[in-house]
């Protein structure tokens, strides 16, 4: 049997073209050149499940902790919103949370630089 996730990943387009899903990955885009500083000092991390999460909060200044906590929770939001937008444009609203593990897994590889944390299966921070 097949499971869901495994469905999802070999018949989901991740690429599927939409100006919904353009917008959210152009917002992300942009917000990326303020979210890297925090990936490359290792107070940010990739979560398991798809988003971004602050590791090393005392590491911050208070100023760059206020901004960061903006940050990720606008990135997560626009997370959040591709992921269903993707399923929703594929005709299967459900493979959401599937889909999350998919770019969980994609972010890492593709996405993450050499020294950046991310969370692994078991929820554990590793270093790439």
């Amino acid at each position: 049997a097949v499971t869901p996730a495994a469905h999802a990943h070999n018949a989901a387009n991740t690429d599927v073209p939409s100006p919904d899903i353009r917008a959210l990955q152009a917002s992300m885009t942009a917000r990326f050149a303020q979210l890297r500083r925090f990936f490359d000092t290792g107070a940010l991390g990739l979560t398991q499940d798809g988003l971004v999460q602050i590791r090393d909060a005392a590491s911050l200044s208070l100023p760059d902790r206020g901004l960061l906590n903006r940050l990720v929770a606008e990135d997560n939001k626009d997370r959040e919103s591709l992921y269903n937008e993707i399923a929703r444009a594929n005709g299967h609203p459900e493979w959401a949370g599937d889909l999350r593990k998919i770019f969980a897994r994609r972010w890492v590889e593709r996405g993450a630089q050499s020294g950046w944390y991310y969370q692994n299966a078991a929820g554990a921070w590793v270093q790439k």
